[in-house]
């Protein structure tokens, strides 16, 4: 900010100031099972009105947007994709339980 507008302000706070100053008030006076409370009642009343549908699609949209974003990017190269790396833990998983099955027959 710079020092005029900071001169011009006298005191008053912003919006953001605002609500970052009352978030660490309540985050110092509740702690972290108010916010694990909350959440999950949100989470509840969201559940109720829109249904599990709306938690698929919104995940479908977050799952597509993001691997677009992880594949076509420039930290991206040389690195394994996402569908090498399901097929890897896929393979894994399958050793593993063969394994156990092998120990299970001894």
């Amino acid at each position: 900010m710079s020092a005029q507008t900071e001169e011009t302000r006298k005191g008053k706070m912003t919006v953001a100031e605002a609500g970052r100053k009352g978030g660490l008030k309540t985050a110092s006076t509740h702690g972290r099972e108010f916010y694990e409370q909350i959440g999950r009642k949100g989470g509840e009343k969201v559940s109720a009105e829109r249904g599990p549908e709306f938690y698929s699609s919104i995940g479908s949209k977050g799952g597509s947007e993001r691997a677009k974003q992880h594949e076509g990017s420039a930290e991206a190269k040389g690195k394994t994709s996402l569908e090498e790396a399901g097929q890897k833990g896929g393979q894994r998983v399958r050793r593993i339980v063969q394994a156990g099955k092998k120990h299970k027959r001894k």
